[in-house]
C-alpha cells in the first residue's frame, strides 16, 4: 500500500514558477512515478513521469522545456519544477505511482496509487 501527499500548489501569475512535491509512504523505489493534471471539463493527462533510477523521463509536449520532474528515492519524494507557467497550466495536479511497468506509461489506468491533488492556478 502506498499513500501519496502532494504539496506546493498555489496561485501565480503567468511566467511564474512553482515546485510541487509528492511525499510517499510505502515502497516506491523501483516504481515509476508520474505527475498528472486535470482541468475542469478535460481528461486527466500525464505531464511528466520518471523511472526509479531517474534516468528515464517523459514529458508531455505542452510542458517540455518548462517543467522538470525529479525524485529523491532516499526521501521517497518526487518533485515537479514548473517554470514559465501559462494560464493553460491551470489544473489540479496529481502524483501517481505505477508498480507494475518497466516502461513509462502515460495513461491514468497505468498507475496504481494516487494522491489527493493540489490546485495550480495561473493568472494572465
Amino acid at each position: 500500500q502506498v499513500q501519496l501527499v502532494e504539496s506546493g500548489g498555489g496561485s501565480v501569475q503567468s511566467g511564474g514558477s512553482l515546485r510541487l512535491s509528492c511525499a510517499a509512504s510505502g515502497r516506491t523505489y523501483g516504481h515509476i512515478m508520474g505527475w498528472f493534471r486535470q482541468a475542469p471539463g478535460k481528461e486527466r493527462e500525464c505531464v511528466a513521469a520518471i523511472r526509479s533510477s531517474g534516468s528515464g523521463t517523459y514529458y508531455a509536449d505542452s510542458v517540455k522545456g518548462r517543467f522538470t520532474i525529479s525524485r529523491n528515492n532516499a526521501a521517497n519524494t518526487v518533485y515537479l519544477q514548473m517554470n514559465s507557467l501559462k494560464p493553460e497550466d491551470t489544473a489540479v495536479y496529481y502524483c501517481a505511482v505505477d508498480q507494475d511497468r518497466v516502461r513509462i506509461g502515460v495513461r491514468p489506468d497505468d498507475y496504481d496509487y494516487w494522491g489527493q491533488g493540489t490546485q495550480v492556478t495561473v493568472s494572465s
